[in-house]
């Protein structure tokens, strides 16, 4: 007999966490597992890449202001049957905050509840912002049977905000492997990208966290230095307007460019130079685990994963102290240094190979199974 299983999520829209669970989804084996996915919003980019075997439905069809508060009328009992409309054998949030809140309302004994979290929060005032108070948010967690976190530095955060007493484990993100190689040979636009210029690009939505501004301004100062390199950014999001402002200000408009969301960005970061993450926090990143499958060399900040993914002494790639400063001499050093940049390469494409489509997803399905026994 399958097991049913609910994946619940705020939305599909841009993200590392809503582009992984649509990977992993896909990905389960069918044969085992009858798989439901329910996004409390709906209209976000990733609904397109479900496949057909996995029943998608959302609760309210786009999202609205002031949505967190409204949730946060409805107790987490009444929240779950607002949003679960069926029996499930296990229901996982995958997100911390609403979805959590939401499952955790799940009154039937006999479903088995997994909690899923991303980033490190740092904080019990950040932790328990979707919940009505600290105390709420840890009867919550604790009404879970088994705290999945995607890197060990989010799961010792979280261990330390909330008293947890259930099993908790560390699984790392679902990345479809083969399938970014296969999109990552594709041609991109004619003239886009220059054979004298040294391309960095990043990836992410266009929001304050990713630190976008720090690399712009990281470039221009590249650029004064004498470095011929030009910056690509993939994404869309509120911050696009700012971000614009800033090139026009820094007066590098003819060498940063914004490419916007792309179905298909592997073909752009693979043939870049180097992949920068810039963010004041991640949870173990998408955009630098895909940049590594496609062999192009990761410079980050420090953000949580990363020293799990790249290696404590940088084996597979560097990573600079979390200041503009900081990421702006870890540029400097590979981009002035076409040995160390090449040496990057080939660590990227080997470290890439650890993160299999088929290893990620027997980890999860060995995991969800065993709730079972």
């Amino acid at each position: 007999m399958k097991t049913k299983i609910l994946f619940l999520i705020h939305d599909l829209g841009h993200g590392g966490a809503e582009k992984v669970l649509v990977n992993l989804v896909n990905n389960m084996d069918p044969e085992k597992f009858d798989i439901s996915l329910t996004a409390m919003f709906g209209g976000g980019v990733n609904e397109q890449f479900l496949l057909p075997h996995v029943r998608y439905r959302t609760v309210f069809k786009k999202s609205f202001p002031g949505n967190s508060r409204v949730m946060k009328l409805l107790s987490p009992r009444a929240l779950h049957r607002l949003c679960v409309k069926e029996r499930y054998d296990i229901e996982v949030s995958y997100l911390e905050g609403p979805a959590a809140r939401c499952v955790s309302g799940c009154e039937d004994r006999e479903t088995k509840l997994v909690s899923w979290i991303h980033v490190e929060q740092h904080t019990k005032e950040k932790a328990s912002r979707s919940f009505r108070s600290y105390r709420e948010a840890c009867a919550c967690y604790n009404r879970f049977d088994r705290t999945i976190s995607v890197a060990k530095s989010v799961q010792d955060d979280f261990a330390g905000i909330f008293p947890l007493d259930m099993p908790c484990e560390v699984l790392y993100n679902t990345n479809e492997s083969e399938k970014i190689l296969r999109l990552s040979g594709e041609e991109v636009e004619p003239g886009l990208f220059r054979e004298d210029e040294i391309k960095l690009v990043g990836v992410g939505k266009l929001v304050a966290n990713k630190g976008f501004d720090r690399l712009i301004r990281a470039h221009k100062q590249l650029r004064a230095e004498g470095y011929p390199v030009h910056t690509y950014i993939l994404g869309e999001g509120d911050g696009r307007a700012a971000l614009e402002s800033l090139i026009a200000a820094e007066g590098v408009g003819d060498s940063v460019t914004l490419l916007g969301y792309n179905t298909n960005p592997y073909k752009y970061v693979a043939k870049c130079d180097l992949f920068v993450c810039s963010s004041f926090a991640e949870g173990f990143s998408t955009a630098a685990t895909e940049a590594l499958i496609v062999g192009t060399p990761v410079c980050t900040v420090e953000v949580s994963g990363m020293r799990e993914m790249l290696g404590e002494n940088c084996e597979f790639g560097l990573i600079t102290e979390n200041t503009e400063p900081a990421l702006l001499a870890g540029l400097r050093r590979l981009v002035s240094s076409p040995e160390l940049l090449a040496h990057y390469k080939k660590q990227a494409a080997l470290r890439g190979k650890d993160f299999s489509t088929v290893a990620t997803v027997k980890a999860v399905e060995d995991m969800l199974l065993s709730l079972e026994k």
